[in-house]
């Protein structure tokens, strides 16, 4: 320990940093802006040598910053995986998707792990980042890792530490969010800390890796939770005449006891869309079931479905049929402001319009064009704005409400619009085309 405490202390120790997407580019940053030195590992040989040339990938982590993570000499990014036994910490922030059943795919932390295991040396601290169920890193990760002869917790470091990434949010950035860590031991956990303590405001130390893990579901799930009861009151509100979004603008003037939680086309994110399943997965081989929880990712997974109900009803309303109807998406990303694709509604949505035979085209300004997912290929570019290009749809429909749209000048030169984010809500005229949905 006394190793490490020296390591601290001066900043020399190399960080490791597996995965350069929404998570992991944003921590490498913390890293380098600190004068620590950050090792960034990824496979996609594109993206390592876009940052190497001092040039982002992703909107919230901008150019000038990555300029100076590589200018300073604290940053670089490699595809070369035996350089892991050059770093002091190895954090892994890979995708922890689902699969199509929704069950856990855990290919990526396996393979990350299984390199890791090739070139872990003796003092080394692993750390998982990716959100997951709660028993991963001890069950899954640790023997993985003692294949490479050394034993957890004795010769090496292992840790988790949940990431809380909130892209866009103005208010919260990595280094300001408190970090919670739980290790395989004391010392384990001790060291987690410390390394995030050189650039994380606060670290919230528990007592085990399983209490880190749970926390991380935990917080992902009330956030669930609460989203679908919003998504059913708008369906049911709506049955009644009532506006949603009114009433929670009431009932947020509580001071106590009230927090607002909005209603959408569905839910996107690498978290909050997946977690609740991940949890659902591992309780049922407690034989416990998640009645609750699982109906909450029912009633989200469904809003694609609804929106698509309000558009054929709009267009019903003008004697017009879904099929063969001219349909354009505003917005692509999973959240208001930034560029980010990850289990966004509006892919299922562009997709459920095509099926039901919709000619759909997309803009948003974030995302000139669609790049292949894990599940989805596009194939799209984004269509310019213009009034007379408005003019040219039957349908508008609002899945992302993103600040750069001019809501009212959209209403004013659309023939309908499907709102699913209450972005017209600050429209004045033209409010019989919009259709709240």
């Amino acid at each position: 320990m006394g190793n490490w405490q020296k390591k601290f202390k001066d900043k020399r120790l190399t960080v490791g940093v597996l995965g350069l997407g929404y998570v992991g580019l944003p921590l490498a940053r913390e890293f380098a802006l600190e004068g620590v030195k950050v090792l960034g590992f990824d496979v996609d040989n594109t993206k390592v040598e876009t940052l190497n040339r001092g040039r982002s990938i992703i909107k919230h982590v901008p150019n000038d910053q990555v300029k100076n993570m590589v200018k300073s000499g604290c940053f670089s990014a490699t595809t070369n995986m035996a350089r892991l036994r050059n770093t002091d910490a190895i954090l892994i922030c890979v995708p922890t998707p689902l699969t199509e059943n929704r069950e856990p795919d855990m290919q990526f932390v396996v393979k990350s792990t299984e390199t890791i295991a090739k070139y872990l040396r003796r003092g080394q601290l692993v750390v998982l980042e990716s959100t997951t169920y709660p028993g991963t890193t001890r069950e899954l990760m640790a023997p993985i890792l003692e294949r490479s002869g050394l034993k957890a917790g004795v010769d090496f470091h292992l840790a988790y530490s949940p990431e809380r990434e909130d892209p866009g949010n103005k208010d919260f950035t990595t280094k300001t969010i408190p970090k919670v860590v739980g290790g395989l031991t004391k010392k384990c956990r001790d060291i987690a800390c410390g390394v995030y303590n050189l650039v994380i405001v606060r670290t919230v130390a528990v007592s085990s890796l399983e209490a880190a893990e749970a926390a991380k579901i935990l917080e992902n799930v009330y956030r669930c939770v609460n989203i679908a009861m919003v998504n059913e009151l708008k369906i049911v509100f709506d049955r009644m005449g009532i506006d949603v979004w009114e009433v929670i603008k009431a009932a947020s003037t509580k001071p106590f006891g009230f927090k607002a939680f909005y209603p959408g086309p569905g839910l996107g994110g690498h978290c909050i869309p997946i977690d609740p399943f991940y949890l659902t997965w591992k309780a049922r081989q407690f034989g416990m079931p998640t009645r609750f929880i699982e109906l909450a990712g029912e009633i989200n997974t469904n809003m694609p479905h609804y929106v698509v109900t309000k558009t054929m009803e709009a267009l019903n309303e003008q004697k017009k049929s879904l099929k063969g109807s001219k349909v354009l998406v505003l917005g692509l990303a999973y959240k208001k402001d930034i560029d980010d694709l990850r289990e966004s509604p509006s892919i299922e949505l562009i997709e459920l319009l095509c099926k039901k035979g919709a000619k759909v085209d997309y803009n948003d300004p974030y995302i000139p064009k669609t790049h292949k997912q894990r599940q989805h290929d596009l194939g799209m570019a984004s269509r310019p704005l213009s009034a007379k290009m408005l003019g040219g749809y039957d349908a508008v429909v609002i899945s992302t409400d993103h600040s750069d749209y001019d809501y009212e000048w959209i209403v004013k030169h659309s023939r309908l619009v499907i709102d699913t984010r209450n972005a017209t809500g600050v429209v004045r005229t033209s409010k019989r085309k919009i259709v709240k949905a």
